[in-house]
């Protein structure tokens, strides 16, 4: 019996995509393993511009101090107070009355602060008179919180600007002696300010206790004018000119200070270490110890340029002179602000300002519709204001209400201006003023290095810098 069996069927073709997977080539993730890898350097994003480092001119210090000497000042001017602030009530610290001009050098602490016990907390709204020009000067000023604006009468009776003063700042300190003053300005409050006031018969009151206290105000007032001063506050050179004949000419000499001021040279440092392993074993294409030094010395030089511009020994912002800061008009930085700040001092030369005060700047230049200016420095396009670079500084800090300062100067030894202090020429120094130490291997095969830099500031003579003060960078409503 037979069967009638039907022919098998012809294979059904592959899909597309089964096709499609078969590999035809050396992958790409395989052939990595037979190639080399382009690599940077380790990145670091903390690096800023950091232009004062760059434009300060740097003066070698072997002695690792430098001396700045001066003529012989008589100028006692208001110094800046601190406060201390429990809720709604504000209190002077007794110390900080020593910056009144009449109180510097005194240091008795139970007669301070019995007078501080003294003043008497005030408010003021903006626009209210605080003192008025021609009326009698009976009371000292502290001002805790908030901007005034001094008033003059200008050449034809119109009122004019005669200065600002902020959060610190104090008048009517040479109410103590006792004269029958009038205020020789009016004075506005621009904002709400939080004042400390003390009367002259609280004074008296006090230094009928403590007859030290009476004695020293005394003699204060007597020795701040035993030599004429010149406009800058130094003991006057006595001089003639324009006399004919056989006249009798005065003598004269220039006083020094007699405790000129010193720098000492500050120090950063650190200890680098790098395993042994690691140095001996994985330094291609790079050498890792010295990438690690490399941006150990970044770092450095970033807290360099943060201690010259806030420490409280020679940082910029601290060693400015009280009359070398001005206020701004209105809060953010003008015009007007900067023309200001560049007009106390001659040829100034750079302002540094953080980046969101030079913005806040712009700004405020759009608003009058005045186009910022700018100037190359170092083959960079600065913005700049009557042709000064605004070099940006982020190490300028800001406050927590939104505030910053801006920084003008000029610098240089020959031009009696702000100038850094290093010592060069230092053992294993890898950079002017920073050197790298070897200091051993440990017993985990762990290399160790000392990495210093040594550095100051000195401001020569007080006008080479000057600060505009509580400069609002927060956008405005």
């Amino acid at each position: 019996m037979s069967v009638d069996t039907e022919p098998a069927a012809a294979p059904a073709p592959a899909p597309a995509a089964q096709i499609s997977k078969v590999q035809l080539s050396l992958s790409t993730a395989a052939a990595r393993n037979l190639a080399t890898t382009t690599k940077s350097e380790p990145q670091m994003q903390g690096i800023s511009s950091r232009w004062l480092l760059r434009k300060l001119p740097w003066v070698h210090t072997p002695g690792g101090t430098y001396r700045v000497n001066r003529r012989l000042s008589y100028v006692v001017g208001d110094g800046r107070v601190t406060f201390v602030k429990s809720g709604s009530k504000v209190q002077v610290i007794p110390a900080e009355l020593a910056e009144l001009p009449l109180l510097k050098g005194f240091d008795d602490p139970t007669a301070l602060g019995a007078l501080a016990d003294r003043f008497v907390q005030k408010e003021y709204e903006p626009g209210q008179v605080i003192v008025e020009s021609g009326r009698k000067a009976d009371h000292v000023y502290l001002i805790a919180h908030g901007k005034i604006e001094k008033i003059g009468n200008g050449k034809y009776g119109d009122e004019a600007v005669l200065g600002r003063l902020g959060d610190g700042d104090t008048f009517g300190g040479q109410v103590l002696a006792g004269t029958d003053a009038k205020w020789d300005f009016t004075a506005r409050a621009l904002t709400a300010v939080t004042l400390l006031s003390l009367p002259h018969s609280a004074y008296e009151a006090v230094a009928e206790q403590y007859e030290k206290l009476r004695d020293h105000v005394r003699s204060q007032g007597a020795n701040g004018h035993r030599r004429p001063v010149n406009k800058a506050g130094e003991a006057a050179i006595e001089l003639s000119a324009g006399h004919y004949g056989e006249a009798t000419l005065p003598t004269a000499f220039a006083d020094y200070e007699p405790r000129p001021r010193e720098y000492e040279l500050s120090v950063a440092q650190t200890v680098l270490k790098v395993h042994t392993r690691v140095a001996d074993l994985y330094n291609q294409p790079m050498n890792q110890t010295q990438q690690q030094l490399r941006l150990t010395i970044q770092e450095l030089r970033e807290t360099q340029e943060y201690e010259l511009v806030n420490n409280p020994e020679f940082g910029l912002l601290n060693n400015t002179d009280y009359d070398q800061r001005i206020q701004t008009q209105s809060g953010p930085p003008t015009p007007d602000d900067f023309d200001d700040l560049i007009s106390m001092r001659r040829g100034t030369q750079y302002i540094f300002a953080h980046p969101r005060a030079i913005a806040a700047f712009g700004k405020e230049c759009n608003k009058r519709g005045l186009v910022l200016g700018h100037t190359e420095l170092d083959g960079h396009h600065i913005p700049a204001w009557r042709g000064i670079p605004i070099l940006p500084c982020s190490k300028i800090p800001i406050s927590d209400q939104h505030s910053s300062s801006i920084i003008a100067m000029r610098t240089g030894e020959n031009n009696e201006g702000v100038i850094g202090l290093h010592q060069t020429g230092l053992p294993d120094e890898v950079e002017p003023g920073l050197n790298c130490r070897f200091m051993g291997i440990d017993d985990k095969a762990i290399i160790s290095y000392l990495v210093s830099t040594y550095y100051s500031a000195a401001v020569l003579v007080p006008d080479a810098i000057g600060i505009l003060e509580n400069v609002e960078v927060r956008p405005r409503a």
